[in-house]
């Protein structure tokens, strides 16, 4: 049987039942004699005897690393896309590193703020930011302001007004490219509900209204962003092509190119460097006639932090339907990992103690939610040997994991763990049952 396409991910090539590929692990994964896995000198196996499962286990040097080959790659430095993960250390760590960060709701901005992040190293972002997340913004003196709206000008307007300040924004243009990925995460064409579009008219519609002397803010530049889990350098040169002819006359000093760069889930795929990427779009950028003297900015998020993680469960249960399926059940699913049910999203998965096997059995790993639909890995690839108890992972879970997890069947949320040169620190606890009833009155 072959895999289901994974529209955020091209086509997986057939089942070959080879070892899992060294490089969807962290950086700071080895395998021992005895095939288990380590990451960052922890043994994986270990800690999970500690912490129990489900949990992240992140590789916090990774991180660091990917952090700091961002702001080394973009004129203009880079925002880290918070949606990606977020969570007070991992705000620290991004800063630390030299990284602003990209936050879209007052959640995410009280987050970062929390973490001791500065109000002028922070992007706001989002389609309808209320008036009260503009006010906080203005008072917290966030770096920039990226404008989504007509509406969203009125707002701001007023909350500048009575604050008496000067906000610095962007604005969020839609160039009008339809990046080759799930249509969920599409954001640059016409059809959008993001930003203003260009063959509208409504972008420059926007700039006058900006521009206009009685408005209380000052635009700095343009940011574009086109889609998610984007492969095709292609589609970033694209739309800094299409934005060319509109950015140049306006004489700003900032572009953003967003984010959206994908990364490589399963085996035979592989994607463009952070570098890489950015290197095309300078080109492009040179192409369309915009100089060095602009600042090229980008907001990765799912570069930075997707394959710094593993998510660790438990065989629970191993159903063998015959001529059908095995059903391999564990004690996670769709609550820590929604993206396979959301974009139909490939992953692979491994057992942490024979991490270099092969793996010739297929089976369906599934969670423990009531929902049929609630599968991990629909094609997982597993050693003939897999036991129920077996603890099984699955690799390139740093991203839309913890993020977009849910307490659905009222399932406390795993813990995030941070492993660097030997040692663990858990940095977001495991949910507890008295959690669930924290908010009933």
């Amino acid at each position: 049987m072959l895999p289901d396409p994974d529209p955020l991910a091209g086509n997986p090539p057939p089942l070959d039942h080879s070892p899992l590929p060294r490089g969807l692990l962290p950086d700071g994964a080895e395998i021992g004699g005895g095939g288990r896995l380590s990451i960052a000198g922890v043994d994986i196996l270990d800690l999970v005897a500690e912490v129990g499962t489900p949990v992240f286990v992140y590789d916090e040097e990774h991180l660091r690393r990917r952090c700091r080959q961002a702001v080394g790659a973009w004129s203009g430095g880079a925002a880290y896309a918070s949606k990606a993960f977020l969570c007070r250390a991992m705000a620290t760590l991004v800063h630390e590193e030299g990284m602003s960060i990209d936050v879209s709701t007052g959640g995410e901005m009280h987050v970062a703020l929390a973490a001791g992040v500065p109000g002028e190293r922070l992007v706001l972002h989002g389609n309808n930011k209320s008036e009260a997340e503009l006010a906080r913004a203005v008072d917290a003196g966030v770096g920039r302001i990226v404008v989504d709206s007509l509406d969203e000008i009125d707002r701001l307007e007023r909350v500048a007004a009575a604050a008496g300040r000067r906000p610095r924004v962007m604005l969020r243009v839609t160039p009008g490219i339809e990046a080759h990925t799930h249509e969920y995460v599409m954001t640059g064409q016409d059809d959008s509900k993001f930003g203003f579009g260009l063959a509208s008219g409504g972008a420059a519609e926007a700039v006058a209204r900006l521009r206009d002397r009685d408005c209380p803010v000052e635009l700095t530049g343009v940011h574009a962003h086109i889609g998610s889990q984007i492969f095709s350098l292609d589609s970033f040169e694209k739309a800094v092509a299409a934005l060319g002819d509109f950015f140049l006359p306006l004489d700003l000093p900032e572009l953003c190119i967003g984010g959206g760069l994908g990364v490589a889930y399963v085996a035979g795929e592989s994607a463009p460097t952070i570098a890489e990427w950015a290197a095309a779009v300078r080109e492009a950028a040179a192409a369309a006639g915009i100089g060095p003297e602009v600042l090229l900015s980008a907001e990765p998020g799912r570069a930075i932090v997707a394959s710094a993680a593993i998510t660790c469960y438990t065989v629970g249960t191993i159903k063998h339907i015959p001529e059908v399926r095995t059903y391999v059940s564990v004690d996670g699913g769709m609550s820590d990992n929604p993206r396979p049910v959301l974009y139909g999203s490939g992953y692979e998965a491994f057992l942490p103690r024979a991490a270099g096997a092969v793996r010739p059995r297929t089976v369906t790993v599934v969670g423990k939610h009531c929902e049929s639909g609630d599968v991990i890995v629909r094609d997982a690839q597993l050693p003939d040997d897999l036991v129920v108890g077996d603890v099984l992972a699955t690799p390139v879970t740093g991203a839309y994991g913890h993020s977009m997890a849910s307490t659905y069947n009222k399932v406390p949320r795993a813990p995030v763990v941070f492993v660097r040169e030997g040692t663990s620190r858990v940095v977001v606890r495991r949910e507890t049952f008295d959690d669930l009833l924290s908010l009933d009155l």
